[in-house]
């Protein structure tokens, strides 16, 4: 099949020439702005710059002050002054990044308005490219996990590349994990993403073919960019860094594959509980582990499988009866360079086992024996945590988690 797919594509790829090659330039371009918005989306989150603000008795939720911005910009070195500051978030308000909290101003002021991303009020446009864009990212986010190895330095035509993928494999990883239902379809996937400019062959000169041929993403969703790109005309072509909101810190004082961290109770009691890296939480018998955090405690940590936190079963029907003692709450955790902090335990109704207490998760206000209820919108009462964990893991970095608190608690 190679030299099938090699006969065909001759010298007739127009992606990099003429309208084509401007086209493309303009797809990685869009790609890399709605990158850098993301990124910043998540710090100012972090840093509770995003939050709910009233104004003449109207609270407006997850926004920020165009003025406050500024400043923050300016003192994290992200512009060297106000007027640059207002360009780059002028560039993200013309892409239909950010916008107006009642859309009355579509130029980016440094006064005392409130704005907001997009992507936290539901309003961002899904057009064609952004749609491709997204799944590109998801795709590239889980072939980059540690249990994957689809990713590998190949050889072809006597050139070596990094992180390449064979077109084959491929296709076949993406039917066995759901992204497709046939291999036709899969194969179809491949070249939306083609055209959009998310995957090209390693040396430009192939339409991509179910073949052996091998391909890799255009771009590293995970590489840090830094605000000032937005005003540079070029894709940047900073040296790639895995060092990003969305990568896990390495170890660096050993070796171990576990840590351990001390999990804080309702009751305040504390609890040394161990605590397996995110890469390999599924080798922890039934505790999901969403954090990598350094050894909080010189003590020895116990089995990965503590005793459960819960005074006694609860059941999801208990937890929806009318009337019943259980308070619902919603948290946004952000998650941090190695993880949201919390252990997640149990089957229908999964509860949170254990928190790490220097963690987003307890930042958030999250405590054990909570239920959790939904994960990102999606009800998760009736799984076990198996499936809260893949979500968890598969889905952006800031996560939306309805849970039930037992009044007594």
């Amino acid at each position: 099949m190679e030299e099938g797919g090699s006969g065909g594509s001759g010298g007739s790829d127009s992606s990099t020439s003429g309208s084509g090659g401007a086209q493309q330039r303009e797809l990685e371009r869009m790609a890399e702005v709605l990158v850098t918005g993301e990124q910043l989306r998540l710090r100012l989150h972090e840093e509770k710059v995003i939050k709910d603000r009233r104004h003449h008795l109207k609270t407006y939720p997850n926004c920020f002050v165009a003025k406050e911005l500024i400043d923050w910009l300016i003192e994290h070195k992200e512009a060297s002054d106000r007027e640059t500051a207002v360009k780059l978030m002028q560039k993200l308000a013309d892409r239909g990044i950010i916008h107006h909290v009642c859309d009355e101003h579509k130029e980016f002021k440094d006064v005392k308005l409130f704005y907001r991303f997009r992507k936290d009020d539901g309003t961002f446009p899904l057009d064609n490219e952004v749609k491709a864009f997204m799944r590109g990212q998801r795709l590239y986010e889980k072939l980059m996990s540690p249990e994957n190895t689809l990713l590998q330095p190949r050889e072809e035509e006597g050139v070596k590349y990094e992180r390449t993928f064979m077109a084959s494999e491929f296709l076949d990883w993406l039917v066995q994990e759901g992204e497709a239902t046939s291999r036709k379809e899969a194969e179809q996937l491949c070249h939306r993403l083609m055209e959009h400019g998310i995957i090209q062959h390693v040396s430009n000169k192939h339409p991509f073919v179910d073949s052996n041929l091998l391909y890799q993403f255009r771009m590293n969703f995970r590489r840090r960019r830094r605000l000032m790109e937005l005003l540079n005309e070029k894709s940047p072509s900073s040296q790639e860094t895995h060092d990003s909101p969305f990568c896990l810190r390495k170890q660096s004082h050993d070796n171990r594959k576990s840590t351990s961290f001390m999990s804080v109770s309702p009751s305040k009691e504390i609890k040394i509980v161990s605590a397996v890296r995110r890469s390999s939480m599924s080798s922890c018998g039934s505790s999901g582990y969403f954090s990598s955090s350094p050894t909080l405690s010189s003590s020895p940590p116990v089995l990965c499988n503590p005793k459960s936190v819960l005074k006694r079963p609860v059941t999801s029907e208990e937890l929806l009866t009318p009337g019943a003692p259980y308070a619902r709450k919603t948290f946004t955790i952000v998650g941090d360079a190695v993880g949201w902090g919390f252990v997640v335990r149990g089957s229908k109704p999964c509860h949170i086992q254990a928190v790490d207490p220097s963690g987003p998760a307890a930042a958030a206000g999250m405590k054990v024996c909570q239920f959790v209820v939904s994960v990102n919108g999606l009800n998760v009462l009736h799984v076990d945590y198996r499936t809260v964990s893949n979500l968890i893991l598969t889905g952006p970095r800031t996560i939306v988690m309805e849970v039930m608190e037992e009044l007594e608690c």
